[in-house]
């Protein structure tokens, strides 16, 4: 399939000038509560991500990179749907599995329905556009984008294949009763579940947890595997490859990799568990932390040597990224590796350190290598940059439902022009915006000002004098204050699932 459409200002890039490119084929990695600084290319020293780091020489790595929330469900909201979290309908961790009934595998209980709140079915996601542009679809990893049986499941949102976990509670546990399938080549109609009878002969609360023999990360990473093996040049596709990990249980199988960690670290902290969370006791906390994250760049090896593989490489831009900024559940210890980096706050926190995240693009031929580049992105400018780099350009116009006139938000801006060395020609956004129910947080961006609200409260941070917002200048500078208030007050539209308190 040839591009429809000339790329965004394609011209000015002597690279792509007048060939006639096939449409790139397009891989997101989505990793889970990393920090901004828990890569070795981001000044990590204790965890070694040599391919990763290598991606990140060989691309764009952006320094200045925004979740679109503090945590899973609204970033990756944000990141299907083009919005902001005071627009789009998915603005916390809303959970549809308490009180939804049990059932039983050998004994284990489990819930009967899995899931979180469910995407606005009249917005567009990502993947419909890729579809309805002729893209092949698939995500391998965590859904969370509306419980089992809603209106929005992998199914009903233009994806073609699908394996992994409906439901980010259920991601909560490495070795779980089940994952979720669905595949439209094998005629599903609807996603199933995905019984691993390895694990159900094991007790799910007992230290017999721990012999259960299928681990999901590895699992899922070889479903994706094996349906990127099945892709060629002649026929455009596009992978999301949400990886569970790091985030918490720190828990993984004995092999070379955590036991390299355990002799690097000797005597290391142990964490007494929280089963209502799903996490289990373990030992060696700091170890099977470290051990994950490298785990995960051996996953991101194998993508890339694939592609080399298959002739693919030059055809794919491979992205890599997180989902929001550290934790600490299960034991994790963010202190100990300073996976903030320079930034403050961790996960559910509006500070720098709990959105700003990792974010690196590969594409051989078009986006320059070796660049760290400052400009800022959200996640909320992924879908316009896809549809930038497909040929739709128009697609606000095209994908506005109707019936939601002009509530049918689209917040990004294509950063194509960035991506591809062309910085004079980018369009910077005139703010960014983020709010979050759990902690009662907002907070926008504009220019190098930051304005935190916290139950009402402001707070102001110069980021170009003090990016780990030690300083509050509000009280200094009430013009700006205000102007920013009203940023919020323009931006934030009410959700009946997700309140937080405006700016006084």
């Amino acid at each position: 399939m040839k591009l429809r459409h000339l790329l965004y200002g394609l011209t000015a890039t002597p690279a792509l000038a007048g060939t006639q490119a096939q449409q790139p084929n397009i891989l997101f990695i989505l990793c889970d509560d990393m920090g901004w600084g828990d890569l070795a290319c981001y000044g990590q020293q204790y965890i070694s991500t040599p391919n990763i780091d290598r991606m990140a020489t060989q691309g764009m790595q952006f320094m200045q990179a925004y979740a679109g929330s503090p945590v899973s469900a609204p970033s990756r909201a944000s990141l299907m749907t083009g919005q902001h979290t005071g627009h789009c309908e998915v603005r916390g961790n809303k959970e549809y599995w308490p009180g939804s009934g049990t059932v039983y595998y050998h004994g284990n209980a489990d819930y009967a329905v899995v899931g979180q709140h469910p995407l606005d079915p009249k917005h567009v996601v990502v993947p419909e556009i890729m579809k309805q542009n002729g893209y092949t679809t698939a995500q391998f990893g965590k859904w969370a984008g509306g419980y089992e049986g809603s209106v929005s499941t992998p199914d009903k949102r233009g994806i073609d294949e699908f394996y992994g976990y409906i439901c980010q509670f259920q991601a909560h546990a490495y070795y779980p009763n089940f994952l979720n399938k669905y595949s439209r080549c094998d005629g599903d109609t609807y996603v199933s579940r995905d019984i691993l009878c390895g694990n159900i002969q094991y007790d799910f609360k007992t230290d017999d947890y721990f012999k259960r023999p299928e681990y999901s990360a590895d699992i899922i990473h070889r479903k994706a595997m094996a349906w990127l093996e099945r892709q060629s040049d002649n026929q455009p596709f596009y992978g999301l490859f949400t990886y569970t990990i790091p985030h918490a249980e720190l828990v993984q199988p004995e092999d070379s990799i955590l036991l390299a960690y355990k002799q690097k670290f000797g005597v290391d902290k142990s964490y007494g568990g929280q089963l209502g969370s799903w996490y289990h006791a373990i030992g060696h906390v700091h170890a099977q932390f470290a051990a994950m994250i490298t785990r995960l760049d051996t996953y991101v090896g194998e993508i890339m040597a694939l592609l080399e593989r298959k002739g693919l490489a030059d055809n794919t831009i491979l992205i890599f990224s997180s989902d929001n900024g550290p934790h600490e559940e299960g034991g994790a210890d963010p202190t100990f590796f300073n996976r903030d980096g320079v930034l403050k706050g961790l996960k559910r926190s509006c500070h720098e350190g709990g959105i700003r995240v990792p974010f690196i693009v590969r594409w051989p031929g078009h986006v320059p290598a070796g660049v760290k580049n400052n400009h800022p992105i959200a996640f909320y400018d992924i879908m316009p940059t896809f549809c930038d780099i497909i040929g739709e350009q128009d697609y606000v116009a095209k994908y506005r439902n109707p019936d939601l006139d002009d509530a049918d938000y689209f917040d990004g801006i294509s950063f194509l022009p960035t991506l591809t060395g062309r910085d004079t020609e980018q369009q910077a956004h005139p703010y960014l915006y983020w709010e979050f129910n759990e902690t009662n947080q907002i907070a926008v961006r504009k220019d190098n000002w930051k304005l935190i609200v916290k139950s009402g409260v402001s707070e102001l941070y110069d980021l170009a004098t003090d990016v780990h917002e030690d300083t509050n200048l509000a009280s200094q500078h009430p013009e700006i204050v205000a102007d920013l208030q009203s940023i919020i007050l323009h931006s934030h539209t009410p959700n009946p699932y997700f309140h937080v308190t405006l700016p006084k």
